[in-house]
């Protein structure tokens, strides 16, 4: 959430971003107008709590005929008080609803506009030409199968539609990237981690993922329980109600977990294979900043993805992702998109948010500097989305037999294979 107080001092700030947001602007208004309730109620309370004392100490002292007024008084202050506290309660319980509703401020320099107004910042690699290799390139799930490593029909057998199975070299596949992700992680000062996939809702609401994206989020009805759809969540929530000091700061963690997303508003969308699923694993960045960190941090999580896809030998670009594509925690987010050469485009394969102290204000999490006690800045950022890599690995590295070449960051991890090979039939 953001602060109340820079709200009340720049209202025209938060509606801006509202609207560059596509988000309610009238919601601005309706906070601070409950905000201005919960203040008035909570001075009106004082102020007849302290009538309320100054009369009990009258009332021992009165003479019999004072006594009884001011017995008067003070029933009826007692009913005054109630309802003061109760209209304090409910407009503070209205000021916290509404501002909960409110996304991140979105930074002045992101491009505004919707999901295909984002600005191109760099491109990295070469497309390869296929045609002038002399073959057509295999899209990942034909060459998945000619490898024996996705088969997404007793995917959908055993679970239904975007599930998938791993066999055979998908399943090493996978386990390489994940270990060549965390040891690069390491190696650059993040400590690995492995995360619940199931948290509460304080955990879930906390770092925004009950607002807009609440439709994509799998609910456990029986046990209250979130399953998560990054690791995120949990790695924010880690110091949920904690207050850092300052000389701990960084602190940098690499999450490994399952990730379960209903991909609801992708109805039709990227149906074949393994590029947008239910279910799917990751390995992701978090750091704990002080906030005027943040936009160096968020640069240098960036470099940490540049590195990785440069690493995997991928062509990709960088985007700064435009305001209505944002999500509500983030200020400002840019994507790594790979180049997929079936679909002949960019797709996001990595992204990193900065969110400020966005997910700090609502998970109660602090820095303690000198006498000092204030929220801290939150960032975030995928280095391993464990398909889509795959989809973008099969199809980039593809040879005109089906093989595909195995980046050189990976081979230690794969026995030291240069090429996986088609299973024979």
């Amino acid at each position: 959430m953001i602060d109340l107080r820079l709200l009340r001092e720049d209202p025209d700030r938060v509606r801006a971003s509202q609207r560059a947001r596509g988000e309610d602007v009238a919601l601005v208004d309706s906070l601070l107008s409950a905000d201005e309730r919960r203040r008035s109620s909570g001075v009106r309370f004082d102020e007849l709590r302290a009538e309320q004392k100054s009369l009990g100490k009258l009332i021992p002292k009165a003479s019999a005929d004072e006594k009884a007024e001011l017995l008067k008084r003070a029933e009826q202050l007692k009913a005054d008080v109630k309802a003061a506290d109760a209209e304090r309660d409910a407009a503070d319980s209205e000021t916290q609803e509404l501002l909960l509703q409110l996304g991140n401020l979105v930074h002045p320099d992101v491009p505004v506009g919707g999901e295909e107004d984002f600005v191109t910042l760099e491109t990295h690699g070469d497309i390869r030409d296929f045609a002038a290799e002399g073959f057509e390139p295999k899209d990942h799930l034909e060459l998945g199968t000619i490898l024996g490593a996705i088969d997404t029909e007793r995917g959908a057998k055993v679970s239904g539609s975007r599930f998938y199975f791993l066999t055979g070299i998908g399943a090493l596949l996978e386990l390489a990237l994940v270990n060549a992700a965390i040891a690069q992680a390491t190696a650059a000062g993040f400590t690995p981690m492995l995360t619940p996939a199931l948290v509460r809702p304080q955990s879930m609401a906390g770092t925004g993922f009950l607002g807009q994206a609440a439709q994509d989020v799998y609910h456990l009805d029986k046990d209250d329980l979130y399953l998560v759809g990054t690791s995120e969540v949990a790695l924010a929530a880690y110091h949920m109600d904690e207050i850092i000091d300052a000389d701990r700061l960084p602190l940098r963690y690499a999450g490994f977990s399952p990730c379960f997303r209903r991909e609801a508003g992708s109805h039709g969308k990227d149906t074949r294979g393994i590029f947008r699923v239910h279910q799917f694993d990751k390995v992701e960045m978090f750091s704990y900043v002080a906030p005027e960190d943040s936009q160096a941090e968020h640069q240098r999580l960036l470099d940490w993805e540049k590195q990785w896809l440069t690493s995997l030998e991928l062509p990709f670009r960088v985007i700064d992702v435009a305001s209505a594509d944002l999500g509500s925690s983030a200020s400002r987010k840019f994507d790594c998109e790979a180049w997929i050469p079936t679909q002949g485009k960019y797709r996001e394969l990595t992204s990193t948010s900065d969110c400020t102290e966005y997910q700090s204000r609502r998970l109660q999490i602090r820095v303690r500097d000198g006498k000092q006690v204030k929220p801290l800045a939150t960032l975030n950022g995928t280095l391993c989305a464990v398909p889509r890599t795959i989809v973008a690995i099969l199809e980039n590295h593809q040879q005109a037999d089906g093989s595909v070449r195995v980046p050189e960051i990976l081979r230690p991890y794969l026995g030291g294979r240069e090429v996986l090979e088609p299973v024979a039939k």
